[in-house]
């Protein structure tokens, strides 16, 4: 019988004290309650903190790109030390997953993650996954580790992905965590703040951009605190911060992995006509886009979006961004065909 997969996330506000070291109790609880539960589920850990781990190794630091690429390189093999001691301690080793863009725009790249992450779970290995940031393009870079884990989530079929955060969960108005949430629309995206939680990149808009991918693609997403003896398998049970529900997907695993994807270097704009022939599971036709933005080229993965700013889903395109564009009013070019399009 396959196991699920479970995608854990943890925020650097969660993992660091005041100082912006890494706080071992807090680490120790997590290896404890992940080593419990890696009985159940095939983990992936994604862990943000190389950078805050790194940058006191730097004199003046600043947080330039290049000095927080540098920092990470300090910082993960702490980070990565720090988890090997507490999870040896439960008999598990951890292994250090550097993930790039292109290991989920390329689909042999992508396989070939798939198989090494299997060889790690057959061999009760947990990978301990953040981004590759020493080579990384800015442009390329994922936006934040929100992303990263999510996009795993995705393509690996996850059935659950845990968002560990200093808030806690979504707060209402009067600073309560709303427990339930069947769906992420308006209403839900009111009550949130546009800062960052201290010392991270991701915030609650962002958490909350990827969840809504998550559940459209059928996955269960919890944003929770570490606070209590078991906060991760409480999350699960929808006992710890703010259990959002996944809607029904019948997606095969190629569809997938196009959706991991999702948020790309590229973005096409489509008109009214061809959000509804999306809709009808037709191809996308240069004559309905209105636009393309980004300097992607043929075969790679990119967002569609209506013209009220709203990502439709994502498409492995046929013709290079520039090609798009000096095609608008051509009838019958196929930017991207139906097979090649998942709708969110």
């Amino acid at each position: 019988m396959l196991r699920e997969v479970l995608v854990i996330k943890l925020g650097t506000a969660v993992i660091t004290n005041q100082e912006g070291n890494i706080d071992t109790s807090v680490i120790k609880k997590v290896a404890a309650e992940i080593a419990a539960l890696s009985q159940q589920f095939n983990i992936v850990l994604v862990s943000s903190g190389a950078v805050g781990s790194g940058r006191k190794f730097l004199h003046n630091y600043k947080g330039t790109l290049s000095e927080r690429k540098a920092a990470a390189a300090v910082g993960n093999p702490i980070l990565i030390q720090m988890y090997h001691k507490y999870f040896s301690v439960h008999g598990i080793t951890v292994a250090q997953a550097l993930c790039e863009r292109v290991h989920f725009s390329s689909r042999k790249q992508f396989l070939q993650l798939r198989e090494t992450f299997a060889t790690f779970w057959d061999n009760k290995i947990i990978p301990v996954v953040n981004e590759n940031d020493l080579v990384s393009n800015v442009e390329i870079k994922f936006s934040d580790n929100d992303e990263l884990a999510t996009l795993i989530a995705i393509g690996f079929d996850a059935s659950n992905l845990v968002l560990c955060t200093s808030a806690g969960g979504l707060l209402d108005d009067k600073k309560n965590i709303i427990t339930r949430i069947e769906k992420v629309d308006a209403s839900v995206l009111q009550y949130v703040r546009t800062d960052t939680s201290g010392p991270g990149l991701g915030g609650m808009l962002s958490k909350l951009t990827f969840t809504r991918l998550a559940t459209s693609l059928g996955i269960n997403v919890m944003i929770c605190g570490l606070k209590g003896r078991h906060p991760i398998s409480d999350a699960l049970e929808g006992d710890n911060g703010s259990y959002f529900l996944a809607k029904k997907s019948n997606l095969r695993a190629r569809q997938k992995w196009l959706a991991s994807g999702s948020v790309t270097l590229g973005t096409i704009h489509v008109d009214k006509g061809a959000a509804r022939a999306l809709q009808g599971r037709k191809s996308l036709l240069t004559i309905g886009i209105t636009k393309a933005e980004g300097k992607f080229v043929a075969g790679e993965v990119i967002q569609i979006m209506d013209e009220t700013g709203e990502i439709l889903g994502v498409a492995k395109t046929r013709l290079e961004a520039s090609s798009i564009n000096d095609q608008l009013k051509e009838k019958n070019v196929i930017a991207a065909h139906a097979d090649d399009i998942v709708l969110f």
